[in-house]
């Protein structure tokens, strides 16, 4: 019966001793901060260096597409292929990959953008803009696929204002553009006589970074 006393006291005491052991550890809980988002942008880069671009997530159709020929490598390689000091440069058509010059600015990648005109995107200086055909054949102003134009123009090119979709903007690099338009070209075509290739990918970036790197503030 002494025996069985002992025993139990002895088994209370140890468990009594883990009970307290337990409580006096000390739980760490490591804190992790959830990683800062990131934003998808352009860079162009050419033999006059290298632009970048924002495209506006107020126009969505035409922010997916460009991402997309982007990543999927449709731009490298192709040319501006019309520059127009005071006006814009033009490029994206896959034609400008071949030898035939003569073709240049009819190229598509087979489908046409819906047109997303917003009143409070306007053709200012670096405003990235997608080309089309003609309001005769195109009365809903339908984007071409691929092909694009970025305004020069200081003052902006303001009479195309609600005629095309503007869908993005130089974020810096503007002296590239004033670099190509000098280029010496033919002047009924308005196509460089050499050949100003492009290549095209997508760089993440956080919006602190692109303030910061770019001295820009995303909007639209």
């Amino acid at each position: 019966m002494l025996r069985n006393f002992v025993k139990c006291t002895l088994l209370s005491a140890v468990l009594a001793l883990s009970f307290n052991s337990c409580k006096k550890e000390t739980i760490i809980e490591t804190i992790v901060d959830p990683p800062v988002p990131q934003e998808e942008i352009i860079q162009i880069s050419t033999q006059y260096g290298d632009m970048y671009l924002w495209l506006y997530k107020a126009t969505p159709l035409h922010r997916e597409n460009f991402l997309k020929l982007a990543k999927d490598s449709f731009y490298n390689n192709t040319t501006f292929h019309r520059i127009i000091s005071g006006f814009m440069i033009q490029g994206g058509d896959p034609n400008t990959k071949d030898t035939d010059s003569t073709n240049d600015g009819t190229g598509d990648p087979g489908y046409t953008i819906p047109a997303e005109i917003r009143d409070s995107i306007k053709h200012d200086r670096g405003a990235l803009a997608a080309a089309r055909l003609a309001d005769a054949v195109n009365p809903l102003k339908a984007s071409s696929g691929s092909q694009f134009y970025i305004c020069h123009s200081k003052s902006g090119t303001q009479g195309l204002n609600n005629q095309y979709t503007v869908f993005g903007m130089v974020m810096k690099g503007l002296n590239v553009i004033d670099s190509v338009v000098k280029q010496p070209k033919n002047k009924t075509t308005n196509r460089p006589y050499s050949d100003i290739k492009m290549q095209v990918k997508v760089v993440k970036k956080t919006l602190e970074e692109i303030k910061l790197e770019y001295n820009y503030i995303p909007k639209q």
